[in-house]
């Protein structure tokens, strides 16, 4: 094996993983806002607050509970991957939350077994009907070879730039102040990261009751962008 093909097979991970995170990823994040366009419409985000929301966001949801359920769903053997994506789907306390992931990992299956149905791990989607946004993220992480670190970190940075996208259109916020933005909360996505890696089962929360007030109340809102 030359040199180049080496190199070229341990960057392959790398790519995959900037794949796997970015927005291009055709399994329709842009529709979806986790709440945070209800918090804009009510006045509780804005410009001057928006880093803020970030940072709770990433934080006290990310790192808490959803990071490390990908987290376990990465390492785990056929039972515990179906534990948890039941508990996490089971996790979403509205409608719209459910339909989210639900669609989301939907979708993300879907193209994994589009792509190549040869590398899709089968076992665990198999006898996992219905597969969560962060189950989904883990089979695509198992095929494409992405160490879970790398795997965790990628899914936190896009959850940061899909919210600052959300911002972007329903704000409105300039291209500029949003690259700010993003570099402000770089240090919160390396923090979430470390504490989601870190924290035991029984340190776990998914008890945001703020935020699934904010996604009832969308159900009901005037005017909507997106569909959470």
């Amino acid at each position: 094996m030359s040199q180049q093909t080496l190199q070229t097979l341990q960057l392959l991970p790398t790519l995959q993983m900037l794949r796997l995170a970015s927005p291009a990823l055709p399994v329709g994040a842009f529709a979806y806002s986790g709440g945070l366009e209800s918090a804009i419409d009510e006045g509780l985000v804005d410009k001057s607050s928006a880093r803020r929301w970030l940072d709770d966001a990433l934080l006290l949801a990310q790192a808490r509970w959803d990071a490390p359920v990908l987290w376990r769903l990465l390492h785990a053997d056929e039972t515990a991957f179906a534990c948890w994506n039941t508990r996490y789907i089971a996790s979403r306390e509205t409608r719209e939350l459910r339909l989210e992931t639900l669609q989301l990992g939907g979708s993300l299956n879907k193209l994994l077994r589009d792509l190549d149905p040869t590398v899709t791990p089968a076992t665990p989607a198999s006898s996992t009907p219905e597969l969560s946004f962060p189950a989904a993220w883990a089979l695509a992480s198992r095929a494409w070879q992405i160490p879970p670190h790398a795997s965790l970190t990628a899914w936190l940075m896009a959850f940061a730039e899909n919210q600052i996208a959300v911002l972007q259109k329903a704000l409105p916020l300039g291209q500029v102040a949003a690259q700010r933005l993003l570099s402000e909360v770089l240090p919160t996505i390396e923090s979430a990261a470390t504490i989601a890696s870190s924290l035991p089962d029984e340190a776990l929360s998914s008890s945001l009751p703020g935020l699934a007030l904010l996604s009832a109340r969308h159900e009901t809102q005037y005017s909507r962008l997106f569909r959470s």
